[in-house]
């Protein structure tokens, strides 16, 4: 249908009631092929049922069959509301349908129009208030935008991040929250416990950038409020942070597709434990990451330690987990920075048992002999550092009658328990041997052992992605310093008494 004509059906459904039946006009193109013509027929809609509900003339409460309206005891008025409040929700479902639409621009069009209607439902209530003072916000409206946000079966992120300007008003974010709490428990629990990788990303991407207030008196930006607003509960800072820790919870209960537990450990610490009220019920969920292995179990180690120092998580197999991680890829792996950098911070603490750093020391030194130079050139200094926090360690370096060799070594490497591995008992042999690295600066970094240390503790945050690359550049960039060729600088052909024939034989 040509714009012109819409405008003409527009202006006479407007205009006068006897033209009602002419809003089929408007809303048959909206299932048409033409992306033109949905778009003009959407961005009619839009005008049509925004005017009649700032007009009040959509039927208010339950709203009755079309049948049932034909009835004597509705007056000529409310048959009119009734019928039209039935195209309005006829408009509301091709919208929705039009949520999944091939072309972007159409997808836009419906949920900019679908909010516009959320926003003019808030102000202008379809639904009669239950007493004096409750909620009248459209919560089933806008769960209509969640679900058509949340496809099962497609990648849905580009319309998810134009829907996230919304998601600044208090309100809209509080009933997006419920909402999506609503969905993953109607659609995940289809699945048995088999992941949807496209629905779960598509979760994930609408609630991750969720930026939750800090205090009660930073809620001040909503949607619409009601004259009682301070009385309920989307105005409470608590009930917000319910809804938030429930959603997640709810999230995450479900095996996550292997990807995603990454992306949500990595913003864990910052964007969800700081505002969820029971921050130890992530327990669950941090216990099956850790499981799947690599850097995973790094990250969700990284979310126990948060819980044990900042909320009194009781957590006694944290370190013998995170010694199980040390194996030979540690010095490979890509994330190996991260591994590191995390590494140091768990063992920061100077009150950890020397039994137990003595058992890291060991390990790690262990592994370092099958390292790579730009490794070890991290680890050394790292180890060092453990030293100087744990001064009861340092028997592992100064012990003359130690075990020279792995045949002689009482420290037993396949022992998961660090208390029973027997590392206090041996020494770092394995440093000694690096002393005679086929790389200078290794031997060197490896040297600094033998001596007493320093204080002050080595900077390794320079060192933690130091890559091979790096290192060969870093040697061939060398300048060869001026090598000299004889003991004593010469002083003429035959010494100072004969420089007077040194120069008349140069004449000659």
């Amino acid at each position: 249908m040509a714009g012109t004509a819409l405008a003409d059906a527009l202006e006479a459904v407007l205009a006068n009631r006897g033209n009602a039946n002419r809003v089929f006009d408007i809303l048959e193109p909206l299932a048409g092929q033409e992306q033109a013509e949905v778009l003009g027929a959407g961005r009619t809609c839009s005008r049509l049922f925004g005017a009649l509900l700032e007009r009040r003339e959509l039927f208010l409460g339950d709203l009755p069959a079309q049948e049932a309206s034909l009835a004597e005891r509705y007056s000529a008025e409310d048959k009119y509301k009734i019928w039209m409040r039935h195209r309005y929700n006829e408009c509301v479902e091709s919208l929705a349908e039009l949520l999944g639409h091939d072309a972007f621009p159409v997808k836009e069009m419906a949920l900019c129009t679908l909010m516009k209607f959320v926003e003019l439902e808030a102000k202008h209530p379809l639904i009669k208030p239950e007493w004096k003072g409750s909620l009248t916000f459209p919560r089933k409206l806008l769960k209509v935008v969640v679900d058509g946000l949340l496809p099962v079966n497609e990648d849905a992120s580009l319309l998810i991040s134009r829907f996230q300007e919304y998601m600044e008003y208090d309100d809209i974010r509080y009933f997006v929250i419920k909402a999506v709490t609503e969905s993953i428990g109607q659609v995940m629990q289809k699945t048995k416990e088999r992941p949807l990788p496209f629905y779960q990303q598509n979760v994930f991407s609408l609630i991750s950038p969720i930026n939750m207030p800090n205090k009660e008196s930073d809620m001040v930006k909503f949607l619409v409020k009601q004259d009682n607003w301070e009385e309920l509960k989307v105005s409470k800072l608590q009930a917000h942070k319910q809804a938030f820790e429930k959603m997640w919870l709810s999230f995450l209960k479900h095996k996550l597709p292997t990807g995603l537990y990454k992306k949500v450990l990595v913003i864990l610490h910052d964007s969800i434990l700081p505002y969820m009220n029971e921050p130890t019920l992530m327990i669950d969920f941090l216990t099956v990451a850790y499981g799947i292995g690599g850097a995973i179990s790094l990250l969700a180690l990284n979310g126990l330690f948060i819980l044990i120092h900042q909320h009194n998580l009781e957590y006694p197999d944290f370190y013998k987990k995170l010694y199980s991680l040390l194996d030979p890829s540690v010095y490979h792996v890509k994330y190996r920075a991260r591994f590191f950098h995390l590494l140091d911070l768990f063992l920061s603490s100077s009150h950890l048992p020397a039994y137990l750093v003595a058992a890291f020391l060991k390990r790690l030194s262990r592994l370092a002999l099958t390292a790579p130079p730009e490794a070890l050139l991290m680890i050394l200094p790292f180890i060092c550092n453990l030293f100087r926090r744990h001064p009861a360690c340092r028997v592992l370096v100064h012990r003359p009658d130690g075990p020279r060799d792995v045949s002689e070594d009482p420290y037993v490497m396949e022992e998961e328990e660090p208390s029973e591995s027997r590392a206090l008992e041996s020494c770092l042999w394995e440093i000694q041997t690096l002393q005679n690295h086929y790389h200078p600066e290794v031997a060197k970094a490896a040297a600094v052992l033998s001596r007493a240390l320093s204080e002050l503790e080595d900077d390794i945050s320079g060192l933690l992605e130091l890559s091979a690359y790096e290192l060969f550049d870093k040697e061939v960039k060398k300048k060869a310093a001026d090598v000299p060729l004889e003991f004593e600088q010469i002083r003429g052909l035959f010494g100072k008494k004969n420089d007077v024939f040194a120069q008349h034989f140069a004449l000659d």
